[in-house]
């Protein structure tokens, strides 16, 4: 492994450990808010989002593991592993679309 790579996965893993900071935080993520918060906020629902905005439910919603809630220790485990979740999944997309590129690159 090269040094560039060493440092990026060092510095991911310790995004992934300050994940729990997310539990602390007062308010909501910018950008994560629901059509009842967009309506709090701005006082009306953006239209596409009253219209699309129940196409997709979270796979972890809250950044939570179903049964991982209640103790705020629970609730950090819970945190970091959607975090490792979710790292992977984005890691692995992106294996794979580079592999598809190289491929397609070597042909």
């Amino acid at each position: 492994m090269r040094k560039e790579e060493k440092r990026l996965w060092i510095g991911l893993g310790i995004l992934i450990l300050l994940t729990p900071l997310g539990i602390i935080a007062q308010g909501t993520a910018w950008g994560e808010w629901a059509a009842e918060e967009l309506k709090e906020i701005l006082g009306y629902v953006p239209e596409g989002i009253e219209k699309l905005g129940n196409i997709w439910k979270a796979a972890l919603p809250d950044y939570s593991i179903p049964g991982l809630g209640g103790h705020p220790v629970l609730s950090a485990i819970g945190y970091l592993l959607s975090a490792v979740i979710g790292v992977a999944v984005v890691v692995g997309i992106m294996f794979l679309i580079g592999k598809a590129l190289a491929s397609k690159k070597e042909e």
